[in-house]
């Protein structure tokens, strides 16, 4: 359905692509600061369900797809800029109407835009756009709410169109008309439509992307390149010059100017001024606006969706000041020559009039408010050219809408800003992409085209994600070194044929760099992220379990390597060569075995460790604490009787549950009872141990009120057996809650609480579990006493890391006697206000455990998910009094981990408890050379006591490729491993530096590895070109929703004990957790089948229709979306009512009605959660209701509320990092 989907046609990212287009993008700037503007893309048309009519326009899109430069298989260039990469000269690309042309279409349709407000204006036709004229700028545009100023002026809207030169090709289908509707923005038709360009320009001029941003400065150099029409020169260059397919190139290639490079964070952030603000002037005035006076950006609101770029100032700054925009862009593509007159208009002398757009805070009258943002955006990517061209050109200004007008005297520049956010073509760049020389535009004119990036033509992470589940057939065989998996989010079946499955082990590079010299150069880390115990879907086999006797396990006498398949045996068999550290070690005569002619041994493929990547050994006493068998281990449970917790019914809640809980205790054997022990504490000022020993008729309670001096009053009868002492246990859980009903004690300890579980599990001498349930900031005397230490005032100054770090060393001294005694603690938090997370979560942290945090818990709304997150924590499988060792072959070492765990020394990480959901992140760095004949080998052995209290040992083995060619180590990475990586390296990196530097650092290295890429590996092509590796090519839309996440860059309203909860939590996260809580899935829900879900749509509020229903899910959170106009049929399927003000948002489940729809959605939720470690709690979200701001949060390709960058803003902030460096 999305359009956003199809976009596949055409090369992915590189030209337009409407699939890209689709209303995935955001608009660049992220945010749209207007109201709903983005939805008012074409939103109904928008609707997930529906293919994208449009598409068919697009139908000739194919031409675009060429454009997208196949060059490199590795490579996508994303023009940024103009310069599409083909020649411009060729027509536009029908495509280029794409997406909008849906709009063309349909309105209906067009879902890729963001829903059209009123659904899509009706666009103009596409032919309309044409004239230039008429611009049929009045028509569509009005359907947007356009709060920005006025529509220009048919006078205006003509001159633009002049400008633009676009003129002359045929209109795309799309025509004009449609750009607008994606953007959601207020179409930006006019200044699209000026521009015959705009077919595929206008389409959804990516609204996001370039549109909002001024023309001119704003957008970055790069747009201008879009201009597609025929490039200038320059942008040709890049066009033409290859542009790998992946490339993508966006182009930005033109630099943008300086200005806009400027960019820089700062300007990011500000939220561009309203598009409202000014009403856009006529085209030709829109330059005005854009006057170079603006300062770069400074003045510039607009830049508000850079903002998202935390980095740097909003590109548009830049272009305000750029003036001259035009210029250097025309230049650019003038090759065409000034377009035609408008050109010369255009050009940007004026500053380009930017025209259209309308100055960028004016934002035309079209989008509303939030492509303008986009537009800003534009710059941002612009900026991204500053390098060359677009310095080079004094229009610099232009910069990423560039599109100075004259140039392009095609359409506008896309405006961004100005009309709604003319998506520009949508295609992609302006037409830069090869064919399309401004769409229909004449061909010489390049078209400014699109000023701005295109959301659509940049890349989509939807269609990377849907294009890897359909190369997606067959079985994963693990046996072929060097193979990287499907992504994590396709569903696919492992064999086991020698390394571990991907569920086990994911790395960030299938091709290790042989040197480290390689390796600094490029950048890209070296790490695997391991999840020992992860559990297998129902169709795969757990993992075998050897067992060697008395001897134990076949092991390398040297580096103590254990027997895996990469051993070698020699001289008959009677030998085996270590291939982790070549030493030679006899075989005992009880495992001896013949070899065949290939020197195999003869029983290879009856023992697991000699043919699988993935088996466990049973280990003997020399591998247990004081050389003796564990005893089977303990759950206690710790509940706080304070007065908050009583009074929100916590307490209740807990003791109800239990009773039949405990029926559920982990076990080895469905069929036997779990041989966990289980014992009860209560507490708030002092701690209630309780006797329920079998023979007791009542539970005893022993109260221990010195708790400066922890101790356990009780031996025998504190920790049972389930089924022995039911009786008993379930009295005490129906008396609890009586017992204090009546309290008024409202001060805790903590530290004690903790203590007393630790020290029941020394006395019974057993690892084991605390399961410790916690209302508020433990203020009571005792050790482990806490003060408030909350202060707002401390946000964004060098004093703000102290807020991670706990107070006092008391707590790392406590979780340091956990571990050792195999300890683990999970806590399950319910506060009303500050309690320190960061202090109270370094105990479950440190041991392997899990912290639940239900802030104002209700009993009424949050009873459903604190009771399955109970559930699941205490039935998941767990090992206790774990230890694990990362080996790797010669050359390469484990040298860093993340997660949560424990480390005394340099090597081992200790696990007081290692669950099913926890992963260990591990970097590798070159101790010496590696040679590509062997490749890397890594074996990960982890010690652990099973739930049934057998010592094993799981081994994880994996073998990857190495390289001396940077080219290869570029073309097997893969990206959501490496931002699982920087993720956890960034949120540990807050502890000890000021989150803007951490930021800067990610940018940085972000930086260096596509520098490098495009320096060493990727076909000579204009520096204006941004091109990416095409495995690496959803780099930049991943780490920009790092770089925006609350703990990074908190918004207002954001606390620190969620910052401290989040950065802990995302520490121990596997691949297919980091990338849905980064990269929300958004699916659309018109029309639901019974096999397959419908067809995501991109993260930005340009892919929302007014008329639909989307189901948002974030690991942690389900957010229901529905649309103010959603149609009937949708409200009685769904909620049973039938009007949008009868949906009671409240509701934190759906009702369960008899239809097919209903049943299907309700499936659908179930299976999202069945998926997850923590049970989502859905939440019902309608439209401009105030609860809208919390899921817009997760819309991550927008501008974020506390000045994160717009995916579109931060292409180009990269585009621009990488020029520097390669300059």
């Amino acid at each position: 359905m999305n359009v956003n989907q199809h976009t596949p046609m055409a090369s992915p990212y590189g030209q337009p692509q409407p699939g890209y287009g689709q209303p995935g993008y955001p608009p660049l700037d992220g945010g749209y600061p207007a109201p709903y503007a983005p939805y008012n893309g074409p939103a109904s048309a928008y609707q997930p369900g529906v293919p994208p009519q449009g598409y068919s326009p697009f139908t000739s899109f194919p031409s675009k797809a060429v454009a997208a430069n196949p060059v490199s298989d590795l490579s996508s260039p994303l023009d940024l800029g103009p310069a599409r990469g083909p020649p411009t000269s060729a027509p536009p690309p029908v495509s280029a109407p794409q997406q909008y042309n849906q709009y063309s279409h349909s309105l209906g349709d067009v879902q890729n835009g963001p829903p059209p407000m009123t659904q899509a204006p009706p666009r103009p036709a596409g032919s309309q756009p044409y004239n230039q004229g008429a611009a049929n700028l009045t028509g569509a545009h009005p359907s947007y709410p356009q709060h920005y100023g006025p529509p220009p002026t048919m006078e205006q809207v003509t001159n633009q169109m002049t400008r633009m030169q676009v003129t002359s090709g045929p209109p795309t289908p799309a025509g004009p008309g449609y750009a607008p509707p994606q953007s959601s923005q207020p179409p930006i038709s006019t200044s699209y439509q000026a521009a015959p360009q705009p077919s595929y320009t206008q389409a959804p001029p990516p609204v996001s992307s370039t549109p909002t941003q001024p023309p001119s400065s704003g957008g970055p150099a790069a747009p201008q390149q879009y201009f597609a029409g025929p490039p200038p020169p320059s942008q040709q260059q890049f066009a033409s010059s290859l542009p790998p397919t992946s490339q993508q190139q966006f182009t930005s290639s033109v630099p943008p100017p300086p200005s806009q490079q400027t960019f820089p964070p700062s300007s990011f952030s500000g939220p561009i001024p309203p598009p409202s603000r000014a009403p856009a002037p006529p085209a030709s005035q829109s330059q005005q606006p854009f006057p170079t006076p603006q300062p770069p950006f400074s003045s510039a609101p607009p830049p508000v969706n850079q903002s998202g770029f935390a980095a740097g100032p909003p590109a548009q700054s830049s272009f305000p000041p750029q003036p001259p925009p035009p210029s250097s862009q025309p230049g650019s593509f003038p090759p065409p020559g000034p377009p035609p007159t408008s050109a010369p208009s255009g050009q940007y002398p004026t500053p380009m009039p930017h025209q259209q757009q309308p100055p960028t805070t004016q934002p035309s009258p079209y989008h509303p408010g939030p492509p303008p943002l986009r537009a800003q955006m534009p710059p941002t990517s612009n900026h991204l050219p500053p390098g060359p061209q677009g310095p080079s050109c004094p229009p610099g200004p232009l910069g990423p809408l560039q599109q100075p007008p004259s140039p392009q005297t095609g359409y506008p520049p896309q405006q961004n800003g100005a009309f709604g956010q003319v998506r520009s073509p949508q295609p992609g760049y302006a037409g830069p992409y090869p064919g399309q020389p401004n769409y229909g535009a004449p061909a010489p004119a390049p078209a400014p085209a699109q000023k701005r990036l295109d959301p659509d033509s940049i890349p989509s992470p939807i269609q990377v994600i849907e294009d890897d589940k359909v190369k997606t057939t067959e079985p994963f065989t693990t046996g072929v070194r060097g193979q990287a998996p499907p992504l994590v989010t396709t569903n696919f079946q492992v064999k086991d044929q020698g390394n571990a499955s991907p569920r086990f082990i994911r790395c960030t590079a299938y091709n290790m760099p042989c040197t480290s010299d390689m390796a600094k150069q490029s950048q890209v880390p070296l790490a695997a992220v391991i999840k020992p115990l992860a559990t297998l879907p129902p169709d795969e086999t757990p993992p075998y379990l050897v067992d060697h006797g008395e001897s134990g396990p076949i092991r390398c006498n040297r580096c103590k390597a254990y027997m895996c398949p990469y051993m070698q045996f020699i001289e008959g068999g009677r030998r085996f060569q270590c291939s982790f550290c070549n030493c030679v070690t006899e075989v005992p005569p009880h495992y001896f075995q013949h070899l065949d002619h290939t020197g195999k041994r003869v029983d290879c493929y009856e023992r697991p460790e000699l043919s699988l990547g993935t088996y466990e050994f049973l280990a003997t006493v020399d591998y247990c604490k004081n050389n003796k068998p564990p005893q089977p281990p303990a759950f206690i449970f710790l509940i706080d009787v304070s007065y908050n917790a009583v009074k929100s019914g916590m307490v209740s809640i807990v003791c109800h549950e239990l009773k039949s809980l405990l029926d559920h205790l982990p076990r080895e054997n469905p069929e036997m009872d779990s041989v966990v022990r289980v014992g009860f504490v209560t507490y708030n000022k002092v701690l209630h141990f309780y006797n329920v020993k079998a023979s007791l008729a009542q539970p005893q309670m022993l109260v221990v009120s010195d708790v400066s001096d922890m101790f356990v009053p009780l031996l025998d009868g504190f920790l049972v057996n389930v089924n022995e002492s039911r009786q008993v246990i379930e009295s005490l859980l129906d008396q609890i809650p009586e017992m204090f009903a009546d309290t008024r004690e409202t001060e805790t300890v903590f530290g004690p609480v903790i203590q007393a579980g630790l020290e029941a599990l020394k006395a019974a001498d057993c690892a084991g579990k605390l399961f410790v349930f916690h209302t508020s900031l433990p203020i009571a005397e005792a050790p482990g006493k806490l003060k408030n230490r909350e202060d707002k005032k401390l946000i964004g100054t060098d004093k703000e890391k102290s807020l991670f770090q706990p107070q006092g060393g008391f707590y790392n001294n406590l979780a340091k006697d956990c571990v050792a005694q195999g300890c683990c603690v999970d806590l399950f938090l319910f506060p009303n206000q500050y309690v320190d997370v960061a202090t109270l979560g370094v105990v479950p942290v440190s041991t392997g455990g899990s912290i639940y945090k239900y802030t104002y818990f209700q009993a009424q709304t949050d009873q459903e998910r604190f009771l399955n997150d109970l559930r699941r924590d205490v039935q998941k499988p767990v090992g206790f009094d774990a230890v694990m060792r990362v080996r790797t072959s010669t050359g390469i070492r484990a040298t860093d981990f993340f997660g949560s765990f424990y480390m005394s020394n340099t090597t081992d990480v200790e696990l007081a408890g290692l669950d099913c959901d926890k992963a260990v992140t591990v970097e590798f760095k070159h101790d010496d050379k590696l040679s590509e004949e062997t490749g890397a080998l890594m074996q990960c052995a982890v010690l652990y006591t099973s739930c049934s209290g057998q010592r094993r040992l799981r081994i994880h083995n994996m073998a990857v490729n190495c390289c001396s060619q940077l080219a290869d180590l570029y073309r097997n990475c893969e990206t959501d491993t490496i931002i699982n990586y920087f993720a956890k390296y960034a949120f540990r990196g807050v502890l000890n530096s000021h989150t803007k530097a951490v930021r800067d650092t990610l940018v940085n290295q972000c930086a260096q590895i596509l520098a490098c890429y495009r320096k060493n590996c990727a076909s000579p092509s204009s520096a204006g070109q941004l091109i990416l590796p095409e495995c690496m090519k959803l780099l930049p839309v991943y780490l920009n929703c790092v770089l925006k996440s609350d703990v990074l860059m908190p918004g207002a309203d954001v606390s620190l004990d969620d910052r401290a909860y989040l950065r802990q939590l995302i520490s121990c996260m596997d691949v297919a957790e980091t990338h849905v809580f980064f990269y929300p899935r958004l699916l659309p829900l018109v029309k639901l089948d019974s096999s397959s879900l419908p067809m995501a749509v991109r993260d930005s509020e340009e892919r929302l229709s007014k008329g639909g229903v989307y189901l948002m899910e974030t690991g942690l959170h389900l957010f229901l979306w529905v649309g103010a106009s959603v149609q009937q049929e949708l409200l009685l399927n769904i909620f049973g009512t039938q009007s949008f003000s009868q949906i009671d948002s409240s509701m934190t489940s759906l009702p369960v009605l008899n239809n097919p729809f209903s049943q299907r959605l309700r499936e659908i939720i179930d299976s999202f959660r069945a998926q997850r470690s923590r049970y989502m709690k859905l939440m019902v979200v309608k439209q401009e209701d105030r609860t809208e701001l919390i899921f817009k949060h997760f819309l991550v390709e927008d501008k974020s509320a506390s000045g994160g960058a717009s995916y579109v803003d931060f292409l180009c902030h990269m585009h621009k990092e990488i020029r520097q460096l390669l300059s």
